[in-house]
Formats: structure tokens, sequence, C-alpha cells
């Protein structure tokens, strides 16, 4: 079964006409804010759901407030292929991030219940409800309810306004005592599936539509120190000085020159810098600064990050100051099913001719998925790779594209089970 040139570009004009419509379900009216547990949430619930129905599925709304529907088998009770991503926003924010993915899964479903066709899977969609952690602070509530990992804590974790999440889910009709009911029994799905958007410029700069995810980064985020003197800008000679944003600023450049390196999966970032005392005329006696390493191995990533402390351990040595270095966020690599990376492949490449194979830099629902069920990961282009902004863009070409390759993946995958 192949959806056509002409039919795709039908399909995708309907999944930009609904991420126009689900743009307008904000808090603000001037800007895109969806965040979890807010009216808004409840209403792009709604308005998803009727999209859900409309094309032959039943429909439900779970404990942890996702948006879940399901396209039955050609024989009932069979298991599942899950297919989706979230439709809550950062601040300010694109229409296709999260978004795009859960509606191009309804217009695979609408093709196939246009056509009254069944598969040997069942297909279930789930909009999550919270991907960002835009309003709490932490992140994948929506995908750890369906995995049953949701931590003891969340509950009673509390908004910028003192709402914890126990209380959100209360206001909008929810009981955290019933969480648990959310979560699916590993025999309810063989697979996932999630079409997004590529949050940076890769398949723009090969001139591609589609790109199949090898695995999504790991990170580690710490902060760092350098520590040396204070002393009078014009009264300290220059080879008496132990400047600890000198020390800071050489070792910058070394994360910059010895990541570049490693190759274009592996990225560095010093994202955050303050200086003490932070006067034009006091040399800065100690610099405080962030550090943001990433990639889609563990072990490769664990190796960059040891020589870039070491390095920075060496610099505040030879400079007179010292240099401290604290972990304070670590999430794992996680790859996509090598199985499922070969359909999207197969299928990409029968759409555009080849096939590019790429890393997911930022975090995905896929990550939390992939700890009960294999993930499959494919990326649309995304004008400058802009995201999380309102400049975020994607073309209707690019979305016929993907709808087409998604379909025959997803009866591929079908079919073999």
């Amino acid at each position: 079964m192949k959806m056509n040139a002409s039919e795709a570009q039908t399909a995708a004009a309907r999944v930009m006409t609904r991420c126009d419509a689900l743009a307008e379900i904000s808090a603000s009216a001037d800007e895109l804010t969806r965040v979890y547990l807010s009216p808004e949430h409840l209403r792009a619930n709604r308005c998803v759901g009727q999209w859900m129905k409309a094309a032959g599925m039943q429909v439900w709304q779970d404990a942890v407030g996702n948006i879940c529907g399901r396209y039955e088998a050609a024989e009932a009770g069979a298991p599942a292929l899950l297919l989706g991503s979230h439709l809550d926003t950062v601040r300010n924010a694109g229409r296709y991030d999260g978004m795009l993915g859960v509606l191009s899964a309804i217009e695979a479903v609408q093709w196939l219940h246009d056509r009254q066709q069944r598969l040997p899977l069942a297909i279930e969609i789930v909009g999550f409800g919270d991907e960002e952690g835009t309003r709490f602070g932490i992140t994948l509530l929506g995908s750890r309810g369906l995995t049953g990992t949701w931590p003891d804590s969340w509950v009673t974790h509390p908004d910028e306004n003192g709402i914890t999440v126990a209380q959100a889910m209360a206001e909008v009709g929810l009981d955290s005592a019933q969480i648990a009911s959310a979560a699916r029994d590993v025999k309810a799905f063989v697979a996932y599936l999630e079409l997004h958007i590529e949050q940076g410029p890769c398949l723009e700069q090969e001139g591609l539509a589609l790109g199949v995810v090898t695995a999504i980064n790991g990170a580690r985020r710490l902060h760092c120190c350098f520590t040396g003197e204070a002393g009078h800008a014009g009264t300290v000679p220059m080879t008496h000085r132990k400047d600890a944003l000198a020390a800071a600023a050489e070792w910058m450049m070394f994360i910059e020159h010895t990541t570049r390196e490693q190759g274009p999966q592996l990225v560095a970032t010093v994202g955050t810098l303050s200086c003490t005392p932070g006067a034009v005329n006091v040399i800065p006696g100690e610099v405080k600064l962030s550090l943001d390493v990433r990639g889609p191995q563990d072990e490769p990533l664990a190796s960059l990050l040891a020589t870039l402390l070491a390095q920075a351990e060496a610099i505040a040595l030879r400079r007179g100051l010292t240099f401290e270095a604290n972990e304070y966020y670590r999430i794992a690599a996680t790859a996509c099913d090598p199985q499922l990376q070969q359909v999207l492949s197969h299928a990409v490449k029968t759409v555009q001719g080849r096939s590019l194979s790429l890393p997911g830099g930022a975090g995905h629902d896929a990550i939390a998925i992939a700890e009960r069920w294999p993930v499959g990961m494919l990326f649309v282009r995304n004008h400058r790779g802009i995201s999380h902004h309102p400049a975020e863009s994607v073309r209707a070409d690019d979305v016929a594209c993907a709808l087409q390759a998604c379909l025959q993946a997803i009866c591929q995958i079908a079919e073999r089970e």
C-alpha cells in the first residue's frame, strides 16, 4: 500500500492547516505558549481527539493527560505500532515542534481509514502532554506516564506559582492517585515511531527533505568555576596576575578546538559566564561558567568530557588558580533500533532517492519510550534548523514526502509482525 504524490500533497496541506489551528490554542494572543495541564493543553487535546475520531480511531485521554487514539487491527486485540509526539510547547514557540509528528500520524491513519484498510497490527497515536518541561521544570511527563516510570516525587513538584503537579491535575479533572493507570503493558506495542522537525541544519545543507535518526544524544551539564585572585587593574603586573577570566577564556578556546577535532557528532557549549567582582578596573578573581557536552554515544562523550576537565585543571595549575566542576545533569544516549532504522531508510530512499542518517541533538519522548519498546525517528527538514522559536518553518512538499515514507514504513513493520 502506497500513498501517491497527489494524495500526499492533499494530506500534507491538511497537516499544515491543522498546525496553524493548534498554534491558535495558546496562553498568549501574540505568541504560542501551551504548557502542561493548562486550559490550552486540554483544548488542544480535544481538538486532536476530534481529528483522531474522524480518522476512525477510538479516542481517550489517559491519567496523565496524554490524548490517545487506536485504529484497530484486522483482528481485534492485536498489539499496536505506537506513533506520536508532544503537544506542549516552550514559551514563544514555533508551530511544528511536536505537533507535526502527531498530526502526520493521524494522516497516515486517515489514509488507511478512507480505504477501509486494516493492518495485522493496530495503530495507536499519542499526543504527549508534556515533553518540554516548560511549566514544572521536569521533562517527559507524558511519555513517562505511558512507560510507568514517573518518580513519586513528581506529584509534589511546584510550578513558578507554587502549584504542584498534583494540584494542577486536580484543576483539570485528573487524579494524581491514578497516574499508574496510564502505564501500558510491554506487550501492548511492538515499536514506536516519531516524526519530528530537525532541530539543526543538516538536512537543509544536504538538500534533503528527510533523514533517519541514529540516536538521541546523551548529555552532561556541569557548573564550573575558576578561582584566582582579584586585584587592581592598574597596579598588578601582568606576570603576577591570577586572572580567572583569562583562564576561563583559554579553556573555552580549548573546548571549541578539541570538540571540533572529534568530528561533527560531538558538541560542547559554554552557555553562561559570570565574573566576580565584575568591575571594569578589577582583575576577575572568580569566574563561574556552564558546560554542556552532548553526543550520540556514551563512551566518546565521556572521553571528551574527561579531556576537557583535565585541561581545565592543567590551565588552573599553570596559572596558580583552582578549578572545580560539579555535574548537575546527566542523560544517557538513546540508540534508535537498527531494524527500524533500516525500514525507515528504505522508505526514505524510495521517496527521495537517498537516505541520510544523523543523530538527534535535542531531547525527545523517544528517550523514555526506548526503555520499554524499540524506537525509530524520522526528521523533516526545518529552515535553518531553527526550533523553539516562531521562525520554525517546514515545507508542505517535505511533509508530503514524510507522509509517504511514514506510511510505507508503517505497512512494512505491520506486515513483518
